[in-house]
């Protein structure tokens, strides 16, 4: 049978490996990104490994939900039309924003974070359950460490800070990411999440050495954090994409779901928090409220 893939960001970075690293398994790989060019260079290179199936590349910025909402159709037509199944979506966009941005009027880091792949998820699913047995893997952070935990609102009270809102918002993905885990329970499609431990990549290299991505009380331990976060950030992204490969093709994990695939490619407990059914339920509504699946 046919093993397909669409991997989000997927054009350079940890991304690209991911997809690299599908392909190697015989995956018929798509990858999407916003970037034409770089489109071009990451199918240039994954074919170069001569694939079993000749990947492609889909426009779209993962930062508007229009976009999204016509990702997912186009995805969802043409797998209708070839008959292909949809065997896995790996969710690997992610962005972490130094100062307080807006996206379709929504602050930045959740919308990229949260609500993109939470809704191209949510509209693929008929087509992932059509072809099950299919896979969601949702690249998550350990940034959730840090994160605020309350959900009442798109986005906490107080300064803006952008290593914690960044894992506040992955925390949301997480939570979710659990959360539809027992909602499938039974249908044949596995959710699972994916640490990759931290990578020198766009977005680590242009953001984790400025002060103000982090709290106050943090900066006045700058230089212990800087240090941390260079040490977390300095392995190749190759190594970073593990977790995500082994979560979308392991054979020891078919059947099962709800499992966080550790930066050591090794199930590790969830934070906590992110089981915590109020927190689920407070994130479900944001995402219910903020990424409709169907637009008037």
């Amino acid at each position: 049978m046919t093993k397909t893939a669409v991997v989000t960001a997927g054009t350079a970075g940890i991304g690209l490996e991911t997809a690299l690293g599908l392909a190697g398994a015989g995956f018929r790989v798509t990858v999407v990104g916003r970037d034409a060019d770089r489109g071009a260079r990451a199918i240039d290179r994954i074919n170069g490994t001569d694939p079993a199936r000749p990947a492609r590349f889909l426009p779209a910025d993962l930062g508007s939900l229009d976009q999204v909402r016509s990702l997912a159709d186009r995805i969802t037509a043409e797998h209708a039309a070839s008959g292909e199944p949809l065997t896995v979506l790996v969710n690997n966009v992610g962005a972490m924003f130094p100062q307080r941005r807006t996206l379709d009027g929504i602050e930045a880091s959740f919308l990229v974070n949260h609500l993109s792949p939470y809704l191209l998820t949510e509209l693929l699913l008929p087509t992932l359950t059509g072809a099950a047995p299919s896979r969601i893997v949702n690249v998550t952070s350990g940034a959730v460490g840090l994160a605020k935990r309350s959900f009442d609102a798109v986005e906490p009270t107080g300064g803006y800070y952008g290593f914690h809102w960044y894992g506040r918002a992955k925390l949301a993905n997480l939570a979710y990411t659990l959360d539809l885990a027992a909602r499938l329970q039974g249908t044949a499609v596995s959710v699972l999440a994916a640490d990759p431990g931290g990578a020198a990549t766009d977005m680590t290299n242009g953001t984790m050495t400025d002060r103000k991505i982090v709290s106050p009380a943090l900066r006045l331990l700058w230089p212990l954090v800087r240090r941390k976060f260079e040490r977390s950030t300095s392995g190749p992204a190759s190594l970073a994409a593990r977790p995500s490969i082994v979560a979308a093709t392991d054979g020891a994990l078919a059947g099962r779901t709800g499992i966080v695939i550790g930066a050591r490619t090794h199930p590790v407990a969830p934070l906590r928090a992110a089981t915590d059914p109020r927190v689920a339920q407070d994130v479900r509504r944001l995402s219910e409220r903020h990424a409709p699946l169907t637009t008037a």
